[in-house]
């Protein structure tokens, strides 16, 4: 899977990122589509984005996309997944971790592969995978096309746990933390409110015509 922030769960890397991922990575690459942090329920312009950028990744020839869409209510926004699924043609769609999240994932697994989704990517709605081998092994256990995937928490000490219990894919961000700087920055350029997932940070127009107007 390709992303860009992990930090905040992952968003939809850049068309230069895209590029020159597609020019120099010959294993299949399947990319993340969400156009920022937080919630998984979208404006009609925030999903007008996700289709151009699946497009795009369509016109790239990416192997796969990692999306979906939720109602503010915890349910599958079936309608709008089933459009993304649509525009992603031929490339392998996989539901992301949004699946945590829903009330009920017996019957929105049901769901995600009667809309064809090829994986269904999962922590089993715990903080990680491990915790949440129960749900996900009872997923599995109903899975016919749709591939479960346990994610989240998933480290070369516990891989033995998911070959044992069948599954067939898993995923992890296999990171290390590198030193970049030699010294820590004056200030900081992160914002720890803006890491609200049950708001959003949009512009202010109010405040922004005031300024305008201030300034002229």
């Amino acid at each position: 899977e390709l992303c860009s922030e992990l930090g905040v769960g992952g968003v939809t890397p850049s068309y230069g990122l895209l590029k020159t991922i597609k020019d120099q990575i010959k294993i299949p690459v399947h990319v993340l589509i969400r156009p920022r942090s937080g919630d998984f329920t979208y404006s009609e312009t925030e999903f007008e984005v996700m289709l151009r950028d699946i497009r795009l990744c369509v016109e790239l020839g990416f192997e796969g996309i990692v999306s979906g869409i939720l109602n503010n209510d915890f349910t599958l926004d079936k309608a709008r997944t089933a459009k993304l699924i649509e525009a992603s043609g031929k490339m392998a769609f996989t539901f992301h971790r949004a699946f945590d999240w829903v009330k009920f994932p017996l019957e929105t697994f049901q769901q995600l592969q009667g809309l064809g989704v090829d994986y269904v990517l999962s922590s089993g709605q715990r903080e990680s995978a491990p915790e949440g081998i129960d749900l996900l092994v009872e997923l599995h256990s109903k899975a016919k096309q749709t591939v479960v995937m346990p994610g989240g928490g998933v480290r070369l000490d516990n891989l033995a746990l998911f070959k044992k219990m069948g599954f067939k894919a898993i995923h992890l961000s296999g990171i290390k933390m590198v030193q970049n700087l030699s010294e820590a920055p004056k200030i900081s350029m992160n914002s720890i409110q803006l890491l609200e997932e049950r708001a959003l940070a949009i512009t202010d127009v109010e405040t922004i015509q005031k300024v305008v107007t201030s300034v002229k």
